[in-house]
C-alpha cells in the first residue's frame, strides 16, 4: 500500500455506502462454513437436529456473540458439525459464492477445512466434486471467480496437518480451484514451526503459503509463519504493529496482511476499532487488504469492512479503489486478469466521479 492511499474522506456529509456496494472486489480472507448465512446454518440445523445451533435465524444472533477466541472456535466448531454430506457441502458452497457475488466480488479466495469433512466420514472425492460443482456453477450463474485455500485446523493437531497436505498435493484429489494452503484455528498452544514440514510438502506441489499469525499472539508468530511456513501472505497479523522491524520487513517484501478489522474486535484480538493497527500497518508502507473472515458470525460483510476501512484510514473514492486494488495485487490471479480487474476498479471509480 502506498501513500496516496490516505486521502481525505471528503466533505462533511460524505458517505461511501453507494460506491463500495457497486466496486468490484477482490476477497482473500474468508472462510467457507464461516460463511453460512443465517439462513443456511438455520436450514443445516434443522436437517441435523442433534446439534446444539439453534435453529431459529433471529436465535443465531446471541448464539454468535463471543466472550473470547476459544469462545469463538467452539461455536465455529459447532457449525462445522453441521456440514456432514457431500449435499450440505455443495449447498453452502453455492451459497457463499451467490453472497459474494452480491457484493461485486469479481474473485475470492475461500479458506476451506477439508480435515473437518472428511474426519466426519464424509468421501473425500465427493467433498472435492461437491466444492468443484459449486465452483462451476457459481461462476456461470454469477460470473464470480471462486478459489480454494485449504487450512490445517490447528486446533486438530498434526494428524489434521497430515490429512490436510494429503488432500492438497494427492493428484487423484486435488481439486483445480486449488491455489494455496494455511493454517487456521486457535495460535496460543499451536507453535507454527511444527507444520513447516507440511508446508514444505505443499508448497513444492506448488500451492501458495498463507497461514494465519499474530491474531491472538506476538509478532514473534508472524516472525515464524515468514521463516519457517514461508507465508506469502499472513492472515491477521494484528500483533505485527508492535514490532518495527517486523513491519519494515512486511513492506519491504510486499508480504500482504489480510485484515478483518470486525473479526478482531469480536474475538477480543483488538478492543475496539479505535485502536485497531491498521493505521499502523499504512503508515508503515505494509501492502494491506481488507476482508470479512467469518462475516454472518460477526455480523459484517465485505461491503461493511471496507466502510470501516473508509472511517479508519479516512479514505475517499479514490483510495478505497486503491485499497480494492492492494487485494487484486496481492491474489494470486495471474497477471493479465489482475490487469484486467485493476483496470475495472479504475472505470468504475472514473465513471463515479464523473457522474
Amino acid at each position: 500500500m502506498t501513500d496516496r492511499l490516505v486521502t481525505a474522506a471528503g466533505a462533511p456529509g460524505h458517505d461511501p455506502r453507494a460506491f463500495i456496494a457497486g466496486l468490484p472486489k477482490a476477497e482473500l480472507h474468508v472462510h467457507h462454513v464461516g460463511s453460512a448465512s443465517p439462513r443456511i446454518v438455520s436450514e443445516l440445523a434443522a436437517r441435523h437436529p442433534d446439534s446444539r445451533v439453534p435453529t431459529d435465524p433471529e436465535a443465531l444472533a446471541d448464539y454468535f456473540t463471543f466472550t473470547d477466541f476459544a469462545h469463538f472456535i467452539d461455536v465455529y466448531l459447532s457449525v462445522v458439525d453441521l456440514i456432514r454430506t457431500p449435499e450440505d457441502v455443495r449447498l453452502l458452497t453455492f451459497e457463499v459464492g451467490r453472497e459474494l457475488a452480491r457484493q461485486q466480488v469479481r474473485y475470492a479466495e475461500l479458506t476451506i477445512t477439508p480435515f473437518s469433512s472428511t474426519r466426519r466420514g464424509i468421501d473425500a472425492r465427493a467433498f472435492m466434486d461437491a466444492i468443484e460443482d459449486a465452483r462451476k456453477a457459481v461462476e456461470a450463474e454469477f460470473g464470480t471467480v471462486l478459489r480454494w485455500c485449504f487450512d490445517i485446523p490447528g486446533e486438530a493437531g498434526l494428524e489434521s496437518a497430515e490429512e490436510t497436505v494429503r488432500l492438497a498435493t494427492d493428484d487423484r484429489l486435488r481439486p483445480e480451484g486449488l491455489v494455496s494452503f494455511g493454517l487456521g484455528g486457535p495460535e496460543i498452544g499451536v507453535p507454527r514451526p511444527k507444520f513447516k514440514p507440511y508446508f514444505d510438502r505443499a508448497i513444492a506441489a506448488g500451492l501458495h503459503s498463507v497461514p494465519h499469525a499474530g491474531e491472538t499472539t506476538g509478532p514473534e508468530t508472524v516472525w515464524d509463519a515468514l521463516r519457517d511456513l514461508r507465508a506469502e501472505r499472513i492472515g491477521h497479523g494484528t500483533s505485527a504493529a508492535r514490532d518495527p522491524e517486523l513491519l519494515a520487513h512486511l513492506a519491504e517484501r510486499r508480504i500482504a496482511l489480510e485484515v478483518c478489522p470486525t473479526s478482531n474486535i469480536a474475538t477480543r484480538a483488538v478492543r475496539t476499532l479505535d485502536e485497531h493497527p491498521i493505521k499502523e500497518f499504512v503508515r508503515a508502507g505494509v501492502l494491506v487488504t481488507v476482508s470479512s473472515d467469518d462475516p454472518p458470525m460477526f455480523g459484517t460483510d465485505l461491503n461493511h469492512e471496507y466502510l470501516i476501512a473508509a472511517r479508519l484510514l479516512d479514505l475517499d473514492e479514490r483510495g478505497l479503489a486503491e485499497l480494492a486494488k492492494n487485494a487484486v495485487e496481492a491474489s494470486f490471479l495471474d497477471r493479465p486478469v489482475k490487469t484486467r480487474l485493476a483496470a475495472e476498479i479504475d472505470s468504475y471509480t472514473t465513471s463515479w466521479l464523473a457522474r
